[in-house]
């Protein structure tokens, strides 16, 4: 039976749910807001972990495609104090596997392959039916789907049909700027931030510096606002928020603050998660994965996870077409206690690294990388 799927977002996760059903010869639309798969930045850097977004690409059948493409390198952390102090600086074996990065873009491209995704076909609204589920989109028109999966972010327009859950500010706000060509045009930063990434943590802030390919360089400025006090998006002039970030960071080393110094343009990306134990009574036709389903913090986990699941979801409808309800209700209960545990495990995080106690932040470092 040729069952209608549709995925709602072109993520990370929603791709790899839609290769895993090409992969077992599945028909399937994912449809996405964007008009073209470079509309928007494609964003900075994701660590793969070998048990959960690895294990989604060995799924999807592209593990191999994706060792071409990624940095094994850039597993690489330094630490510093913001004198300047190098408080830790790790390298990875030649040998180690188990986190490489790869930009964004590269990952997007690797899962976007063969599937033919509907550029600009953004959805407003989904409705459970009889049968499945109809998706209604901007442009007016309705659609009946026999299941709808929401793989659409953190403001998903899918997980209303399944709860009332909205996301919460967390009370910590990231700014992000970027370097360009940072070899050539700034080789004294190449030089601190190393192969990989380079983190400074304060008390209620932090500054990270995560190197793409291509010389690239994503840096994040986190710490703890009220929304009322300027945590909140919106243009902005970028000499203002440079002046306002440097004020916030007064006192560090120079080398530190010219990470901000640097950068050209700001965008303000206030970080907000949904609650740890966020579930939903099973309704047929419609699910979610990924920050749909469980938005945490982006400590390492949120693609990694979604990844999988879509892996997951993709494998357990091929193996059951004749009952997507009961594949999808497997699916859900498999993702649930999983989600909630590294939802704990980010928000702790997340308090650790961006709180009142540097110390804490160092010795969350320790216990992941002990050696």
């Amino acid at each position: 039976m040729r069952h209608r799927i549709a995925v709602v977002g072109a993520g990370p996760g929603g791709l790899t749910l839609a290769r895993v059903l090409h992969r077992h010869g599945l028909p399937v639309t994912v449809l996405e807001r964007d008009a073209a798969p470079d509309a928007r930045p494609p964003g900075g850097t994701l660590d793969l972990h070998e048990g959960l977004g690895q294990r989604a690409l060995e799924k999807a059948g592209l593990l191999a495609e994706f060792g071409a493409l990624s940095r094994p390198e850039g597993q690489a952390m330094r630490i510093l104090d913001p004198d300047g102090t190098v408080l830790r600086d790790w390298r990875p074996r030649p040998d180690d596997l188990a986190n490489p990065e790869i930009d964004r873009g590269h990952l997007r491209d690797l899962l976007l392959g063969p599937l033919d995704v509907r550029w600009g076909s953004g959805v407003t609204e989904v409705t459970p039916e009889a049968g499945g589920a109809r998706v209604r989109l901007t442009d007016g028109r309705q659609e009946k789907y026999d299941l709808v999966v929401g793989a659409d972010g953190a403001w998903s327009r899918v997980r209303p049909a399944l709860s009332p859950a909205t996301p919460r500010y967390t009370g910590v706000t990231a700014v992000e700027t970027s370097l360009d060509e940072v070899d050539t045009r700034h080789p004294g930063l190449a030089r601190l931030i190393g192969d990989g990434s380079l983190a400074v943590y304060g008390v209620h802030r932090s500054l990270v510096a995560q190197r793409g390919s291509g010389g690239h360089v994503k840096v994040y400025a986190q710490f703890r606002a009220p929304m009322s006090q300027g945590a909140e998006p919106g243009p902005a002039d970028a000499g203002a928020v440079r002046a306002r970030l440097l004020e916030l960071y007064e006192g560090w080393a120079p080398p530190v603050l010219d990470l901000l110094r640097q950068g050209t343009a700001f965008v303000h990306r206030p970080l907000y998660v949904l609650p740890v134990d966020h579930t939903w009574p099973h309704v047929p036709g419609v699910t979610l994965l990924g920050d749909s389903a469980h938005l945490m913090p982006p400590l390492g986990a949120g693609a990694n996870l979604a990844m999988l699941e879509g892996a997951e979801l993709g494998e357990a409808l091929a193996a059951a077409p004749a009952d997507l309800d009961e594949a999808v209700r497997a699916h859900e209960q498999r993702m649930w206690p999983r989600a909630r545990r590294w939802a704990e495990i980010t928000t702790t995080g997340l308090n650790r690294l961006v709180g009142p106690d540097p110390a804490e932040a160092l010795a969350l470092f320790d216990e992941v990388q002990p050696e």
